[in-house]
């Protein structure tokens, strides 16, 4: 930040518009090394989506699913790499000289419906993320400390009913008052450390529910599927798309790389090891509950301090981290109609429509397809083949634009299809 550039209004205007990878990442005055790279990466990537793994493998049938956690984070491997190439193809001219996030490739590429496409894709998936987080966090709660159907391992032996409201109902609402006032902050300084916090419990809980895991499958032996239909692989898709999160970030993570040369490579395995981390939770999970496994897999833990500390824990996290994932959707919307100001009334009204949409929808990894197949199709296969496509459309071989073009046919057909699938499990 030089304060002797040009200091018109104009220019200021320029330095200061909100960019969607901000809330993320930030600007670093210094270059990440490999081991932080990598790390950066996994902070990027991993989420709670993992937490629907297992019950995804009950539908899909475990090889089913442990080949598409591969295959998924393949493609999305290649769609973030494809973003890389064409950022360095464009910002050889003068004109696209900075290209710091999704949305200023897409614009560099398409123009102004570039930006565009890529803004109603960040909503819908940010928002997405954030709905997800409160039926977690409903449900749990719900799971916890009230009697749900013929459960009883509850901590509160209360009923399913506070108020006159259903448990879920009732937590959603008890999040709102709390959320308007941490989504007002204007800026991520004092919110930025919570992602960290997320991984760290997240990582904690993996663990846990993996040791649990195999204590249960120590004692008993369950009946499970190898291979299920194609729409529940549709489905499956969805959600594995869902929590290979963080596609958007792989030109900040580039940019924020010291030995930029070895970015494709430390991207390649932090992927592999995201990959198979994904992979052996969801089998654990399906192995150790069989037919039993619910959509959050914390719900099958046994009765017990370590398991309640978790579950709350996990609860605690994704509260914190909701103001985090509805950041770039509110600098989206300044930025595009209130001139990059701040503004409250539209922050509160994005909450209270986050909150409504997470009153109507019962099931979490039913959402997380939902989202995974509708949005993050989308923004991990289409539009990186896409604006790769028109940048290098009279450089491509045979072979590349095949490989091109066949990412975004099976993108869009697997969006609509998995969609399909997933609002058929919602609604029916």
């Amino acid at each position: 930040m030089n304060n002797n550039d040009k200091p018109s209004s104009s220019s200021n205007a320029n330095r200061t518009l909100p960019k969607e990878d901000s809330p993320l990442l930030g600007h670093s005055d210094h270059l990440s090394s490999t081991p932080k790279t990598f790390a950066n990466v996994f902070i990027a990537i991993v989420g709670a989506g993992v937490l629907g793994l297992p019950y995804t493998f009950m539908q899909t049938g475990w090889i089913t699913g442990f080949l598409m956690i591969f295959v998924v984070a393949g493609v999305v491997y290649r769609g973030m790499m494809l973003l890389i190439q064409t950022r360095k193809k464009l910002e050889s001219p003068l004109s696209y000289s900075k290209i710091n996030s999704f949305g200023d490739l897409g614009f560099a590429v398409c123009g102004p419906i570039g930006r565009l496409s890529v803004d109603i894709m960040i909503i819908a998936s940010q928002a997405g993320f954030c709905v997800g987080y409160l039926i977690f966090i409903s449900n749990t709660l719900a799971n916890l400390f009230h009697t749900t159907g013929n459960e009883s391992r509850n901590y509160l032996k209360a009923s399913g009913y506070i108020m006159g409201m259903k448990a879920k109902t009732f937590y959603v609402w008890s999040c709102f008052p709390f959320q308007l006032g941490l989504n007002a902050i204007p800026t991520l300084t004092l919110l930025a450390p919570l992602s960290i916090f997320a991984d760290i419990v997240d990582l904690g809980a993996m663990s846990v529910v993996m040791v649990e895991d195999v204590m249960v499958m120590l004692k008993n032996t369950m009946n499970v599927r190898a291979f299920g239909s194609f729409s529940m692989f549709c489905y499956g898709l969805g959600v594995a798309l869902f929590s290979f999160e963080g596609v958007g970030m792989a030109l900040p993570l580039e940019s924020e790389a010291k030995d930029k040369k070895k970015f494709g490579s430390i991207l390649y395995w932090a992927m592999m090891f995201i990959a198979t981390m994904y992979g052996l939770f969801g089998v654990l999970g399906y192995f150790a509950f069989g037919e039993n496994t619910r959509d959050i897999v914390t719900a099958n833990m046994g009765k017990g301090l370590l398991s309640c500390l978790v579950q709350l824990g996990l609860c605690v996290n994704l509260f914190f981290t909701f103001p985090l994932m509805m950041h770039p959707v509110y600098e989206v919307m300044e930025r595009r109609y209130w001139e990059g100001r701040y503004c409250l009334w539209m922050r509160w009204a994005l909450v209270m429509m986050v909150s409504l949409v997470a009153l109507f929808v019962p099931n979490f990894t039913d959402f997380l397809s939902l989202v995974g197949s509708s949005t993050c199709c989308i923004l991990g296969l289409v539009l990186p083949a896409l604006f790769h496509y028109i940048a290098f459309k009279n450089d491509l071989s045979k072979e590349e634009l095949m490989w091109d073009l066949g990412m975004i046919v099976l993108g869009v057909i697997l969006g609509v299809l998995g969609t399909w699938f997933s609002l058929i499990q919602i609604l029916f």
